[in-house]
């Protein structure tokens, strides 16, 4: 068991210290699923990331946002991680998933709200460190407070699917 938790250790610390820690701030880049995990330390149920890939979040967001895959495919039936880079007072209208997500505050304040209708006045804070568990077919709405990153993990593939179709970005002339 010593000898585990010291080579285990050992490990990470070589990892850590040949490739440095912290999570980069996004920059533009690919958003391709990392080939293997060599840049990934794992402690406990936690992924720290050693530099993440920034791009352009797909155009089912609205523009702005900047998106990295931590762990697998999201176009894929299997599990996967992203994070999000959120400007602030950026907006995600009302929209829903076919599957269950977790939401997790890495950095800054997400406001969230449940149902139809976008009103920030019915949202409430996620601070850094914050984790909600997110049921299939909930309908929410999100605003970044200051920028905010946030750690989405689900099954995919990943759909998300707006309940005002007018609201989907992909459309001409939708606004939150």
């Amino acid at each position: 068991m010593t000898i585990k938790l010291g080579v285990t250790l050992t490990v990470l610390a070589l990892v850590t210290s040949s490739t440095g820690c912290g999570r980069q701030k996004p920059e533009s880049g690919t958003v391709d699923a990392p080939k293997d995990n060599t840049s990934a330390a794992v402690v406990g149920d936690t992924t720290t990331k050693m530099s993440l890939q920034w791009g352009p979040a797909p155009a089912v967001f609205p523009a702005g946002a900047k998106m990295a895959v931590v762990s697998g495919d999201p176009s894929k039936a299997e599990l996967f991680q992203v994070e999000l880079s959120l400007p602030d007072g950026y907006k995600i209208p009302p929209h829903f998933h076919p599957t269950d997500e977790v939401v997790e505050v890495k950095e800054g304040t997400f406001l969230v709200g449940m149902g139809d209708t976008f009103d920030p006045k019915k949202t409430s804070p996620m601070t850094q460190g914050e984790k909600r568990s997110v049921p299939a077919n909930t309908h929410h709405f999100g605003i970044a407070q200051g920028a905010t990153i946030v750690a989405v993990s689900a099954k995919g593939p990943f759909a998300l699917t707006y309940v005002h179709p007018a609201d989907d970005p992909r459309k001409k002339g939708s606004t939150p």
